[in-house]
């Protein structure tokens, strides 16, 4: 039998094949928001479905523009109005995407504390009569709750905050593969950590990547 290195995602997240090192929190917020006024709602996380679900239900009759196949899949299941998915996972990218669709319309954005794209630029730019409202931040763990990974690990990055999260409490070790999730992360990996990116844009697919990089021992 094949011997995997360990796997490792940096959030509390449960993936088949990976371990948890949750490096990383999401604290939901509670800023008073008002629906009335949207055509639309924006989602650029799946953070953002679940911090708006806990203020309010009504969001549901509203369509909703979402990034992608995760974020897609909690709006589905809290029972969510889907008017289009992304086919890309990238802020930028997915702006050009839906800013036809939304051009003289009033949209929400349910954003994080801290985005690294300009999505919410680019809507604007395009016509779109966006407001945005901050549900939810990302914070660092303490570093004394989490443990080093062994030596060997694979260790998937998904986010600029797993990265700076990671390396606040850890130096890398030589023996790690390092696994991002996209461009935008990657951006964002310290100079002398080398990396491989998954295919898709996805954490099953940065799973799959890290279980055949250990069998090739790379």
């Amino acid at each position: 039998m094949e011997s995997i290195a360990p796997i490792f995602i940096l959030s509390e997240k449960q993936y088949e094949d990976a371990g948890n090192l949750p490096v990383i929190l999401i604290r939901h917020l509670s800023p008073p928001i008002d629906l009335t006024p949207y055509d639309a709602l924006i989602f650029s996380s799946k953070n953002g479905v679940l911090a708006l679900e806990k203020l309010m239900d009504d969001w549901k009759a509203i369509p909703s523009f979402s990034i992608g196949s995760g974020t897609s899949a909690t709006i589905r299941e809290l029972g969510g109005n889907i008017v289009y998915e992304a086919r890309n996972s990238y802020g930028d990218k997915f702006a050009d995407e839906i800013k036809g669709e939304l051009e003289g319309k009033r949209a929400l954005f349910l954003r994080a504390k801290v985005v690294t794209s300009a999505l919410n630029e680019k809507l604007i730019k395009a016509g779109v009569l966006l407001d945005e409202v901050i549900v939810y931040e990302t914070v660092c763990s303490e570093c004394d709750s989490v443990e080093r990974p062994p030596k060997g690990s694979s260790i998937i990055f998904s986010s600029p905050s797993t990265i700076e999260c990671f390396f606040r409490c850890f130096m890398w070790d030589q023996s790690y593969q390092a696994i991002v999730i996209g461009e935008k992360t990657a951006s964002f990996m310290p100079s002398n950590v080398p990396y491989k990116s998954a295919e898709k844009q996805s954490i099953p697919s940065c799973i799959e990547l890290a279980k055949k990089l250990s069998k090739k021992g790379l």
